[in-house]
C-alpha cells in the first residue's frame, strides 16, 4: 500500500494477491487440480487505486494448468512432467473453470509455457498441447511461448501479448466507484496466466496488463492529464515497478522456496546480465531445496490447513521414516571419490599416467555413485509424510 503522487495529486495504490488455501503446497508437490477442479499455486491479484473518495479495482488470476499432472522431484534438475491417465481431466477441468466463470466471470487464458512443435516430444509441449486441447473446449485460449519470443533479450516483444489482448481487456474494463460511492463500471471477465510454475513469467505479464488498466483508471480519475503516460511518471513508476517485484517474489518464496526469477526486468523494465545470474543463483537454491527441504515444508503446510489430523492414540509420529541404506552410503562414496578426484589433481604421482590412472579411477567411481543415485533419485529426495493422497501420487 503506498501513498503516491502524480501532478500535485496524492492517490493510494494498493496491491494485494490473495492465495488458495485449496491444493496449497509447494512447487514440485502440488501441480495441476484436484477431484473438485481447485487449482495448485491459485492467486488472486488485485491493485486498487483510491483517489478523492473514488475506487478503481482490477483483478488478475493465476494458477497451474487445470488437469490432472504432477512432476515429482527425483534429483534431476527438471523432472518430466506426468500426466495422469487414469483420470477424467475434462471433469476436473470443467469443475474449475465453472467456478472461475460463476467468481469472475468470462475467462481468457494466458500459456507462456514453452511450446516447440519441432520437438513434440518436450515435456513442456506436451502439457502444453494436453492444455490446449482442453482449453479451446470451454473458453478462450491463447497460448505466447514467452521464452521464444523474448530469446537474445528481445522483452519488448511481450508488447505483441499486450497488444493481442488489448481489445478483451478494454470489453472486460475494472470494478470503478464514483466520489459517490456509486457503481460506475464492473469488471466482467478476467485474464488467467499460467506458466509451469505460475510465478516468474506470470508476474511479469500480469504486471503489464495491470499498468494498462491503471493508466485508463488514472485517467478518468483526473489523475492523469489527457496524452501522459505512466511510463513517464519516474517516482511513481518506480514505486510500481518495485512493488510488482516484491509481490513476485513473496509468492515464490511460498511456492518455489526462493525470490521469483526475471525480477529485474519487473523492477526496471529491462533484461540485464547481472539479472541473468541471480536467476541461475536463484534456480540453484530451488533445485536444493526442492529436493531436499520441500517435504518438509509440504507437512508443515498441510499440518497447519488441518489436511492432516493429529492421532493421539498414535505412539510414533509418521515424520521418522527409516532410510535406506543407500541413503547416506552413496553420497558418502561419492563426496569421497570426488575429494580423491582433486587431491590426484593437487598432488600430482611421478608421472601424468599415475596420476591419469588415479583420476580416471576416482572418476569412474564418482561418476557411476551419482549415475545409481539419479537412477533412484526419489528414495533421496524429501518427500512429504503426512499427507498420502491423490495430490502425492
Amino acid at each position: 500500500m503506498k501513498s503516491c503522487c502524480i501532478n500535485g495529486k496524492i492517490f493510494e495504490w494498493i496491491l494485494i494477491s490473495r492465495r488458495s488455501c485449496f491444493r496449497a503446497g509447494v512447487r514440485y508437490y502440488v501441480r495441476g487440480i484436484d477431484s473438485e477442479g481447485h487449482a495448485a499455486n491459485f492467486v488472486e491479484t488485485e491493485q486498487i487505486v483510491q483517489y478523492n473518495n473514488s475506487r478503481a479495482s482490477f483483478v488478475q488470476t493465476r494458477g497451474s494448468m487445470p488437469f490432472f499432472w504432477s512432476q515429482r522431484p527425483n534429483l534431476k534438475y527438471k523432472p518430466k512432467p506426468q500426466i495422469s491417465s487414469t483420470t477424467n481431466h475434462l471433469d476436473g477441468f470443467k469443475r474449475h473453470f465453472d467456478s472461475q466463470v460463476l467468481i469472475y466471470g468470462k475467462q481468457v487464458i494466458l500459456n507462456l509455457v514453452n511450446f516447440c512443435l519441432k520437438n513434440r516430444n518436450k515435456s513442456s509441449t506436451k502439457v502444453c498441447v494436453f492444455f490446449m486441447f482442453k482449453a479451446v473446449i470451454f473458453i478462450l485460449y491463447i497460448a505466447f511461448d514467452f521464452h521464444k519470443e523474448c530469446s537474445k533479450m528481445r522483452w519488448h516483444r511481450l508488447q505483441i501479448l499486450v497488444d493481442a489482448v488489448a481489445e478483451m481487456q478494454d470489453e472486460f474494463g475494472y470494478f470503478m466507484l464514483n466520489s459517490d460511492r456509486k457503481v460506475v463500471q464492473e469488471q466482467t471477465g478476467t485474464f488467467r496466466s499460467n506458466c509451469m510454475d505460475c510465478l516468474d513469467r506470470t508476474n511479469v505479464i500480469q504486471s503489464l496488463l495491470a499498468r494498462r488498466s491503471l493508466q485508463s483508471q488514472l485517467q478518468r480519475m483526473g489523475v492523469l492529464n489527457a496524452g501522459q503516460k505512466i511510463e513517464e511518471q519516474a517516482d511513481f513508476e518506480k514505486i510500481y515497478k518495485n512493488a510488482w517485484a516484491d509481490n513476485a517474489n513473496a509468492c515464490a518464496k511460498q511456492y518455489a522456496g526462493t525470490g521469483a526469477l526475471k525480477t529485474d526486468f519487473t523492477r526496471t523494465g529491462k533484461r540485464t546480465h547481472w539479472g541473468l545470474l541471480m536467476d541461475g543463483w536463484n534456480s540453484m537454491i530451488r533445485y536444493y531445496k526442492n529436493n531436499f527441504s520441500d517435504g518438509f515444508r509440504q507437512d508443515s503446510i498441510d499440518l497447519f490447513l488441518g489436511n492432516y489430523a493429529v492421532d493421539e492414540t498414535e505412539s510414533l509420529t509418521p515424520l521418522q521414516v527409516q532410510k535406506d541404506w543407500k541413503f547416506l552410503t552413496l553420497p558418502v562414496i561419492m563426496l569421497v571419490a570426488f575429494s580423491m578426484c582433486i587431491l590426484c589433481l593437487l598432488m600430482a604421482g611421478d608421472t601424468w599416467t599415475e596420476t591419469l590412472a588415479y583420476m580416471v579411477f576416482w572418476g569412474t567411481a564418482c561418476a557411476l555413485t551419482a549415475a545409481v543415485m539419479l537412477f533412484n533419485g526419489k528414495e533421496f529426495v524429501d518427500s512429504p509424510k503426512l499427507v498420502q493422497k491423490e495430490k502425492m501420487d
